[in-house]
């Protein structure tokens, strides 16, 4: 079963879009993993940074975007001609293995979602609708993306800034996340509402095992002129709060041909491949691997110990 992967920050605006279209593209390209970006922002970055428009205005016309697939678990009596593998974009930038779900500028109707929560609450008895609304949070992207889960080695979802339905689903359907960051105050306060806000997830959502939602790292992308004593104190503020283990090695520098990458609705590590930037992501990609597999190492080991108490 592949790993779904949210990328996350409560803070916009610190490469969460740039590392998760440049990190897919490098583990399908480098490293033959089969990889899809989900697009969860309304922004629809993700998508215009691997597709150009014109594509993306025909997905939309045609409804073959992420809201589509919300709005069937809106409207799950709704008739529709298409399934989620019907909606995928394939060979994204012409990398075989690379795959995109677009999102749209209109992913979901936040009344048609209450109204139909308020009436599985009251009319059908299935509980409050705190309980309700949590149990569909909770299943909305993951029962999206179940019938494709095995055809990927990594689901990789770029989340909204903020704390929106489907940000909070994204992340409770995943198996880990990944917070890319600036070395900036703000950006740190962000990581700090992110934890509170995962902790709370886990409390509302029954998630009281540790191998399930867990933070696999945290990725700086540079910003340019942050250098000497004000660089340190902000990244000690974050070491002091995580683990080695928790930090990735590799940074991202600043580099403008990342930036303008963009235009050319291609990441950097295919659009300027030797690149200072494109040779950082090239770098965590590796680094990316290497984490999954001690998680995975760590992962077995408990559940080894856990198999060894059931005996017990």
């Amino acid at each position: 079963m592949g790993l779904v992967i949210a990328t996350v920050n409560m803070k916009g605006g610190v490469g969460k879009t740039t590392l998760t279209v440049n990190l897919a593209t490098s583990l399908a390209k480098n490293h033959q993993k089969r990889v899809l970006v989900v697009d969860l922002d309304t922004q629809i970055s993700a998508t215009l940074s691997l597709i150009p428009p014109q594509e993306f205005a025909k997905a939309r016309r045609e409804r073959r975007t992420l809201s589509h697939l919300i709005y069937q678990s809106i409207r799950p009596k709704s008739q529709s001609k298409y399934s989620i593998r019907d909606i995928i974009k394939p060979y994204i930038c012409s990398v075989k293995q690379l795959d995109l779900l677009p999102g749209d500028i209109d992913l979901y109707d936040e009344y048609l979602v209450s109204e139909m929560l308020h009436k599985q609450a009251v009319v059908e008895g299935k509980g409050d609708f705190n309980e309700v609304w949590n149990q569909f949070e909770k299943q909305l992207i993951r029962g999206i993306l179940e019938p494709i889960i095995d055809d990927y080695d990594f689901i990789i979802l770029d989340c909204a800034p903020g704390y929106n339905l489907l940000t909070r689903s994204g992340i409770v359907g995943s198996d880990f996340y990944l917070l890319p960051a600036r070395p900036e105050p703000l950006s740190i306060i962000g990581i700090q509402l992110l934890e509170r806000r995962i902790a709370k997830l886990r409390e509302s959502h029954g998630i009281d095992s540790p191998l399930n939602l867990r933070l696999l790292g945290i990725v700086f992308i540079l910003s340019g002129g942050l250098i000497g004593r004000y660089y340190k104190q902000v990244m000690q503020r974050v070491t002091d709060d995580f683990s080695p283990a928790q930090l990735f090695k590799n940074r991202i520098p600043m580099d403008v041909n990342v930036a303008k990458a963009v235009d050319s609705f291609t990441p950097a590590v295919l659009a300027t491949p030797n690149s200072s930037g494109a040779r950082a992501f090239t770098k965590l990609s590796e680094e990316f691997l290497q984490k999954l597999e001690v998680s995975g190492n760590l992962y077995q080991a408990d559940q080894n110990k856990v198999n060894l108490s059931n005996l017990d």
